[in-house]
Order: structure tokens, then C-alpha cells, then sequence
């Protein structure tokens, strides 16, 4: 890399899929370049017109990108809500709903251990 910092971006730079080289991004330079092809043309796919509008898809990917604990995916997908329509709101409701979910899992988790353990501390 240059000496300038470069800026992690792990997801593709292009609203269409496409994205950036590694040598650009600093991105994908550990994925041998066939799977990262597979890769995007993934991505792409999920981010073709479908059933859901795209700033639907980049508010789920907000909270998608919350839950797999990703910086650089969780800054590019509120960019892209926000390009897409999404309000300040709305970013916040799916802010939410990811925290919840999240605190659920922790739930989940300690009342799975507490029957495994025979063990209830309240």
C-alpha cells in the first residue's frame, strides 16, 4: 500500500456491483480473484430490481451490517440508504431493530446456558 491510508471498503464500490480493484481499495488482496468474481456477481444479483425497493435493501444491509460487526459495510450502506431515500428515522428504526435482535441473541444464548448448566441465578 501507499503511503497515503487507504480507505477499507469490503463491499463493491458501484451501486451496480461492480467494484474497485484491490490495488485501489486495499480490499479482497487475500481472495484468490475467481471467488472474489463469484463474489460480486452475487452481490450484484442481490442488488438488482426485485421485489424490494433499493432503500429497503440498504436499510437491511444497515442492519445486517450492524449484526456482522462490518465498519466499512455499515458507513457505505447508511451512505448508500441515504442516497436511496431512506431518512435520518428511518436509518435509526433499522439501528433499532438490529439492537433488539442483537439483545435477543444474548438472551438466547445465556437461557441455553443456564439449561445446559441446571443453573438459574434469578
Amino acid at each position: 500500500m501507499s503511503e497515503q491510508k487507504k480507505h477499507h471498503v469490503p463491499f463493491p464500490e458501484e451501486d451496480n456491483g461492480g467494484a474497485k480493484p484491490p490495488e485501489e481499495t486495499g480490499c479482497y488482496s487475500m481472495v484468490e480473484p475467481r471467488f472474489r468474481e463469484i463474489y460480486f456477481q452475487f452481490y450484484k444479483e442481490t442488488y438488482r430490481p426485485s421485489t424490494l425497493d433499493r432503500k429497503t435493501k440498504e436499510l437491511i444491509a444497515v442492519a445486517a451490517s450492524l449484526t456482522a460487526k462490518c465498519q466499512g459495510c455499515l458507513e457505505g450502506h447508511i451512505k448508500k440508504a441515504l442516497k436511496f431515500g431512506a431518512t435520518r428515522e428511518e436509518i435509526s428504526e433499522s439501528i433499532a431493530i438490529a439492537l433488539g435482535v442483537n439483545a435477543a441473541a444474548v438472551v438466547d444464548l445465556t437461557d441455553l446456558a443456564a439449561e445446559n448448566m441446571d443453573l438459574k441465578l434469578f
